[in-house]
């Protein structure tokens, strides 16, 4: 097994080509090392419909790398370092909201929230001891469908959380996680942000049929979410149906910091059934987000530290739950098979849940996503991605927007 010294450490992670880093005295510290990467070059397009900005027009790249190796020869130990840059080739028609405002002479640029921005990503300590793991560190946390608890991966500075947790397989079909988040960064070019927040999840299998989970999700002065969701598969002759039915409530919060205390009285639910026909796809989702008359006490249901551009149309009108609440029905339509990729059609219809100025009309939206592997070409693939959003009557939520995304993506790694 090859060795070098700590000096060269930098150079094994980019070349990926050697198996071990030790000290100079011959201490095994890392090895059997393995590099994961991408790069994820996209052009972005944004028409918010305001007459006081440009129309935006983002190029950027995201690069990954992280490397993960065995601590110390300890069985079960290993530690992982990784970074994450994103770049926009001088290119400023667009506003990152890093703090600098760009024009296109007369008027500054809508938004695109992809800053030219480098930071760690993964920097963790993990040992596994049979079927429990202990992780000390930053790295990425996506718990479920990433509703509440997601590192935003569509964003090309992806979120990062500072953790400590302690998960546990010992019992069959039961997943049980324990967190300490004391800070998160990316999104957006800001300094790390600290918190003190605690996670709570466990998930158990009743049959492929039935999955329970349930969770209480702590965040810092904000708001305690707990709820519980069910979730399975069923397969009928040709047809695969996939379903999930969830419940949640937010309440005052239970953990602090810097001396604020967060209020909430909210409610959520989720109903969804989607179907697989052949590689014909097709599906209905009804999604509720309380909200506020302004006088009855109660607050808007909020998705503070979720993945929230998967949620409520693409075209990110919904990425904080307006005062009022949010009601969003919606259906899907594609088609997915070897060879010739993913192509999905989602219109969503959007209202309060509490009227707001006699108007509960928030707009609709058309979306439409097409991705494929790039042929010849191993762990490449490419996608083409549009959402319209059509303003409905509620105030802040009247102006037409449209979005346009065409990017590639290539992962790569080594053992």
């Amino acid at each position: 097994m090859k060795k070098i010294t700590m000096s060269a450490v930098a150079l094994t992670a980019i070349m990926g080509s050697f198996s071990s880093v030790s000290a100079a005295d011959g201490v095994n510290i890392l090895n059997d090392l393995k590099v994961q990467g991408e790069i994820r070059p996209r052009y972005e397009m944004v028409d918010d419909g305001n007459s006081a900005t440009a129309d935006a027009n983002a190029i950027t790249a995201r690069t990954k790398l992280n490397v993960t190796g065995k601590l110390f020869d300890v069985d079960g130990l290993t530690a992982s370092v990784g970074i994450i840059s994103v770049n926009n080739f001088g290119s400023h028609d667009y506003n990152a909201k890093d703090g600098n405002t760009y024009t296109d002479g007369t008027k500054p640029y809508a938004v695109v929230v992809d800053p030219q921005y480098a930071m760690i990503s993964n920097a963790a300590i993990n040992y596994k001891m049979d079927k429990t793991t202990l992780h000390a560190g930053r790295g990425q946390v996506n718990l479920d469908n990433q509703r509440f608890i997601g590192t935003v991966g569509w964003r090309q500075l992806e979120r990062s959380y500072d953790s400590v947790f302690v998960a546990n397989n010992s019992v069959k079909n039961l997943s049980l996680l324990a967190a300490w988040v004391y800070g998160f960064q990316g999104v957006t070019a800001n300094p790390t942000t600290d918190t003190n927040t605690v996670l709570l999840h466990a998930s158990y299998k009743v049959m492929p049929e039935l999955t329970v989970t349930a969770y209480d999700y702590m965040i810092a002065s904000a708001h305690d979410t707990y709820g519980i969701a069910l979730t399975g598969k069923v397969k009928l002759d040709s047809v695969k149906l996939n379903y999930r039915a969830e419940y949640a409530m937010q309440s005052d919060a239970t953990m602090e910091i810097h001396d604020a205390e967060g209020n909430a009285d909210a409610d959520y639910y989720n109903l969804d059934l989607g179907a697989n026909i052949s590689g014909i796809l097709a599906g209905v989702n009804y999604e509720f987000l309380s909200g506020t008359n302004g006088t009855d006490g109660k607050t808007a249901f909020a998705c503070t530290l979720g993945t929230n551009h998967k949620f409520n149309g693409w075209a990110d009108k919904f990425l904080k739950t307006p005062s009022g609440g949010l009601i969003d029905a919606n259906v899907r339509l594609g088609y997915k098979a070897k060879g010739f990729g993913k192509l999905l059609a989602v219109y969503h219809d959007f209202t309060t849940d509490q009227d707001m100025g006699g108007e509960d009309d928030l707009g609709s939206e058309l979306d439409f996503l097409y991705t494929n592997k790039i042929p010849n070409v191993k762990n490449l693939s490419g996608l083409v991605k549009y959402a319209s959003f059509s303003g409905g009557e509620v105030a802040g939520y009247t102006n037409d927007v449209s979005k346009l995304w065409v990017g590639l993506d290539y992962k790569f790694s080594t053992k």
